[in-house]
């Protein structure tokens, strides 16, 4: 048992730093080496939360692929939504993607890296999708998987991993994420934060701590290439890498070593947050995106908002969008659910009034009730069933209107998974960029059912208190 402790946030800002022109220098040398085509499977639609103008499938087909595979950037994301899966729908995906994507790569005669995108707090099907991805790739190819990179680290997010511990950041403090709302979650738990005793609990004992390679802050800080690189090529048996990452710089060190080992013939698979396809990606910063580049022309419609997520911070981001004059709040009784009339005939009062405010020009935040519904602990099948028929009900506010909003926000990453992909039937989307750190938008395709929109994905761990205020605030002026 390693031992764990809670650290100030200002512990960060007194670590060394590295010179970052002359990382940037070798990051670009690197990058430039690195002839792989990067795919993103992205468990829901929040690991866009770095990137800009690179395109978003909301499919696995082949079809799509190989329009992924001919785009110019080097990397392209694949909308999973995976962490809303049962395991028995993730195994099935996940060697439907992988064989698909070998069968595009052959054909264009094209290498390629598959970076699972995860929660950065740790949630989802994990060690399944990339146990899954290995031995398809392994079974259908010559390509043989030498070990998994381990990176949560998201600054905008305040996940941060340090002495191998994963900390999640609430006000002053870093918290270890085995002490977070986010361990109990009630299908993705866990107890650990030392990441390598955190494989070892979610892979039963399979996969060590002790068998686990760590790459330091100390190593990235000091620029040790040389010495990254060694450790990296010396990684078999699909063994995990566990990356210390405490700002964007440390990534892009490890970055450089990691093109080195797979130059030398390593090969690897990835579960990271959003930092780590922004910089192996080669995505540059982009400011902010401001009101006037979502709205376009705009229209004399109401925005809408829709928030599924139950998680703490997303209630309180609730609270406060509750002191915006001019937005009209409706909760749907999700609870419901159990009395079929009774929520068929709430949830046709939602749509309805939505409708008629939206096309009054009124902005209208619709959001399922705060308290989770628990069955209780011999009653998760049920429960995970119900859940399903109530994100299906939200998602149906959005396909049944009859008008075009202005913005549409999805606060959560199921609900905005599923209002992209059902209620507005989005294909391929453009990420334009993000509105809040950490906060991204996509611009919708032509084939979606509001072509060019701004849909503003809003994941529900993310975001200060008052983030959500703010960006409806900013939207909704004249």
């Amino acid at each position: 048992m390693m031992d764990v402790k809670r650290l100030p946030a200002e512990y960060i800002k007194n670590l060394p730093v590295q010179n970052r022109t002359e990382v940037d220098k070798e990051l670009k040398t690197a990058l430039a080496s690195l002839n792989k085509k990067i795919v993103v499977l992205d468990d829901d639609p929040t690991g866009v939360q770095t990137v800009n103008n690179i395109s978003v499938f909301t499919d696995w087909s082949v079809e799509s692929i190989e329009k992924g595979f001919n785009e110019p950037q080097s990397m392209f994301f694949i909308l999973t939504n995976s962490r809303g899966f049962t395991a028995k729908e993730t195994e099935k995906a996940h060697r439907e993607i992988a064989e698909n994507i070998l069968r595009v790569a052959g054909k264009l005669g094209r290498e390629f890296l598959i970076i699972s995108r995860g929660d950065s707090t740790l949630r989802g099907h994990y060690p399944l999708e990339t146990i899954v991805l290995k031995e398809t790739i392994e079974s259908r190819s010559d390509t043989k998987i030498d070990g998994e990179i381990i990176l949560p680290f998201f600054k905008e997010g305040g996940r941060f991993t340090i002495d191998n511990i994963h900390y999640v950041q609430y006000g002053d403090e870093l918290v270890p994420a085995g002490e977070t709302e986010f361990a109990k979650d009630r299908t993705f738990g866990y107890t650990k934060s030392h990441l390598g005793e955190w494989i070892e609990e979610k892979s039963n004992g399979e996969f060590t701590a002790a068998n686990t390679t760590y790459i330091t802050l100390e190593q990235l800080r000091a620029f040790d290439i040389a010495g990254v690189t060694a450790q990296l090529r010396n990684v078999g048996d699909f063994n995990k890498v566990v990356v210390n990452a405490a700002d964007e710089l440390d990534v892009k060190v490890f970055t450089i070593a990691l093109i080195r080992a797979m130059n030398a013939g390593k090969n690897f698979l990835f579960r990271s947050a959003a930092a780590l396809p922004k910089v192996i990606g080669g995505v540059s910063d982009k400011p902010l995106l401001t009101a006037e580049e979502l709205l376009g022309e705009g229209t004399e419609n109401g925005g809408l908002i829709i928030i599924g997520s139950h998680v703490k911070k997303t209630t309180e981001q609730l609270e406060e969008l509750k002191k915006v004059s001019g937005v009209e709040l409706i909760e749907f009784n999700s609870h419901l659910v159990q009395e079929p009339e009774a929520f068929q005939k709430d949830l046709d009062r939602v749509i309805k009034t939505t409708e008629s405010l939206v096309g009054s020009g009124k902005t209208v935040a619709v959001y399922t009730r705060r308290e989770r519904l628990d069955l209780g602990d011999n009653m998760r099948e049920e429960e995970l069933k119900l859940s399903v028929k109530i994100s299906d009900a939200v998602t149906s506010i959005v396909s049944r209107l009859q008008v075009r909003p202005k913005f549409l926000i999805a606060k959560g990453g199921i609900t905005s998974s599923d209002i992209g992909t059902k209620g507005l039937k989005v294909r391929r989307a453009t990420v334009a960029g993000q509105i809040r750190p950490g906060i991204p938008v996509w611009k919708t395709g032509d084939e979606s059912k509001y072509p060019g929109m701004a849909y503003i994905i809003f994941p529900g761990n993310v975001g200060t208190k008052t983030d959500l205020k703010e960006i409806v605030e900013i939207l909704n002026k004249d």
